[in-house]
């Protein structure tokens, strides 16, 4: 594989799981599963990520580009209206971002994040 070129797959990447702390779920028993492919050691970060089904309080401190690959979720920031996230749908968060991040049915997507 080239050095300058990175394929987004999980074959060969060891799994990571976690979930949000209890103190910020609002519903349900949210998991995550991540696959980070890429950490530069410089903040810059590019890998897969699931969610199982629940709702948590979410405060972004860094930008985050995804496309949402299956699954749907609901991202509300605070005093706006939800946006439903589904297969295709691609994003930007930019840093300052607080509000919930709903997954509806399992959602899994491409993450790239810079700190």
């Amino acid at each position: 594989m080239s050095e300058t070129v990175l394929r987004i797959a999980k074959e060969g990447v060891a799994v990571e799981t976690g979930t949000p702390p209890k103190e910020k779920v609002r519903s349900g028993r949210p998991g995550f599963k991540t696959w980070n492919l890429e950490d530069d050691g410089n903040g810059l970060y590019a890998g897969i990520w699931e969610a199982s089904v629940g709702e948590w309080d979410v405060d972004y401190s860094e930008w985050e580009f995804f496309h949402i690959l299956d699954g749907v979720s609901v991202l509300t920031e605070e005093g706006g209206e939800p946006m439903k996230l589904v297969a295709g749908d691609s994003f930007v968060i930019r840093p300052g971002f607080k509000g919930r991040w709903k997954v509806v049915e399992p959602t899994r997507k491409h993450y790239v994040i810079k700190t």
